[in-house]
């Protein structure tokens, strides 16, 4: 009965005219497959007209040299995206094999509909259209960053006045206790070398990757990033570490969370595992940058540092390990993650900053200035931040919205007081999914 029934399931492909795919093993039709390539084309097409755009592409290579030998014009590619999206809108999925199936149909051509949506936004913005920061941010991100005051991140900077005394002003004497904290050049590696290993043994309690996944650590400088993964299909990444400003020790254990396990890294490889290699969902071997894809990429990569460490997981690791590697003092690693803790909650100035430059209610100038009243950014980092802010613009919001955004998420599915094992799975469950901004809700 099971063959019978498949079998009769290939014959209505061939009479549609439908590829397969094979998922487990059963071959079902892919009435998004069409769709699905004109999308990747789509935006492989942008990535001619905006270097930035294509973050990772690991699908047929000839896609990519097509694209670079049409040069698509910029309104070509907005028409082409528009008549997309009610394909995509008209498009039938496959009867259900289960509810979890059928979710996971339903959540793709969403993906498939809103990013398109984004890849028209990021269009029109390259042939000069205009957007304030909340508008660009909901159409290329699938959502808006709550507005915050001075007076908010004032009472904050009060708390770090009265914890970080001394002479000078509170800029002054933040940077000067940081500066204790920072790991030596020599030792750099090794430490962060022994944070990915942390966090990698932490992920693989827990998370079932592909044996052969793996990836390289290279040391770069100039950037207006800290760090980056440059994700290389078959399970592979390149993950660069910008070394233009000090490395303090809390960023071993961020950016090697952040960037490898559980971050992008492992978001990439279980992409590509549950939805590229099982299910032939062609559309995930591309990332476009300025997308929805990036606030679930970013906040899930921010989120997965608290997954893979409680606060006090970190505070022994960090004083067992990683301080003695860096030769740091030990006796000070609780304050130290103290003071980060409260400085934490000034992460949405730069939110602001970027805001009021974008809209242009500020200069470079103001807003780098901002960024060290507010943020408690040193002048070298402020115009670093700038800089990114001018190459990236809202993408900002990805990084602290989107982890609120996961956590709620996952707080919601697992519960407020789940076992570590319970958050660990739906965190796993997330990043194999095609779930976006709007579907967290």
């Amino acid at each position: 009965m099971r063959n019978d029934r498949f079998k009769g399931v290939l014959v209505l492909c061939a009479l549609m005219a439908l590829p397969v795919i094979t998922i487990g093993q059963a071959p079902l039709p892919d009435p998004l497959r069409n769709v699905a390539e004109r999308y990747v084309k789509l935006v492989l097409a942008v990535g001619q007209h905006d270097a930035d755009y294509v973050d990772a592409f690991y699908g047929p290579p000839e896609w990519r040299t097509q694209a670079e030998a049409a040069k698509t014009p910029l309104a070509a590619i907005g028409d082409q995206a528009a008549a997309l999206e009610i394909d995509i809108a008209a498009a039938l999925i496959p009867p259900p094999r289960n509810p979890q199936d059928r979710e996971l149909w339903v959540l793709r051509r969403h993906y498939l509909a809103r990013q398109v949506s984004a890849l028209r936004a990021r269009v029109a913005m390259l042939q000069g259209g205009k957007l304030t920061f909340d508008e660009e941010s909901q159409a290329l991100y699938d959502a808006v960053a709550p507005t915050k005051t001075e007076a908010e991140f004032e009472g904050v900077l009060k708390q770090l006045e009265a914890r970080l005394t001394g002479d000078g002003p509170l800029i002054e004497r933040y940077d000067r206790f940081k500066q204790a904290f920072v790991i030596p050049p020599a030792r750099v590696d090794r430490v962060f070398k022994e944070a990915i290993r942390g966090c990698r043994e932490r992920t693989l309690a827990t998370v079932q990757l592909p044996p052969e996944e793996r990836f390289t650590v290279e040391y770069v400088t100039g950037k207006s990033w800290s760090g980056y993964n440059w994700y290389q299909g078959q399970f592979r990444s390149l993950i660069q570490v910008n070394t233009d400003l000090p490395i303090y020790i809390d960023r071993a254990i961020d950016l090697a969370c952040h960037e490898g396990y559980p971050g992008h890294h492992v978001y990439n490889v279980l992409l590509e595992k549950h939805l590229v290699k099982d299910r032939g969902w062609i559309e995930y071997t591309v990332y476009p940058l300025f997308s929805p894809q990036s606030l679930i990429a970013e906040g899930t990569a921010n989120f997965g540092i608290e997954v893979a460490f409680s606060p006090a997981d970190r505070v022994t690791y960090e004083k067992d390990v990683l301080f003695p590697l860096a030769g740091l003092p030990v006796d000070r690693v609780q304050e130290y993650y103290d003071v980060l803790a409260l400085v934490d909650k000034l992460s949405y100035a730069g939110n602001e900053a970027a805001r009021r430059y974008i809209n242009g209610t500020i200069d470079r100038a103001a807003a780098a200035a901002w960024l060290e009243r507010y943020a408690l950014y040193t002048k070298p980092r402020a115009e670093q931040r700038v800089r990114f802010i001018d190459q990236y613009r809202s993408y900002v919001i990805n990084y602290n919205l989107g982890k609120d955004l996961i956590r709620a998420y996952i707080e919601k599915k697992a519960g407020r007081d789940a076992t570590a094992a319970r958050r660990w799975r739906e965190f796993a469950a997330l990043l194999s999914s095609p779930r976006l901004p709007s579907g967290l809700k």
